[in-house]
């Protein structure tokens, strides 16, 4: 009897973040995330209240592999991000 095995799925990983209204230019911090699959080594940094910026560096990182797939603004203070790890 053949073997058959199922295609691998890809790890995602949707970001909502925000900006302080109150302060001009201030950074943006993670509100809210899910994640199917697997963000391993950057777990630590998807998590709510932290910066968007210091996530998306370990994430974007060439040895961990994902790229971001969908980039939208929702209001001129928030936006959300999907990221999808290269199968």
């Amino acid at each position: 009897m053949a073997c058959v095995k199922a295609a691998p799925q890809p790890d995602l990983v949707l970001i909502y973040w925000s900006r302080n209204p109150l302060v001009p230019g201030s950074a943006r911090r993670i509100r809210s995330v899910r994640v199917i699959g697997n963000t391993s080594p950057c777990t630590f940094t998807l998590v709510r209240g932290a910066l968007l910026i210091n996530a998306l560096n370990c994430l974007l990182d060439n040895d961990i592999g994902f790229k971001v797939v969908y980039s939208k603004k929702t209001t001129s203070i928030s936006g959300v991000l999907l990221l999808k790890r290269r199968s």
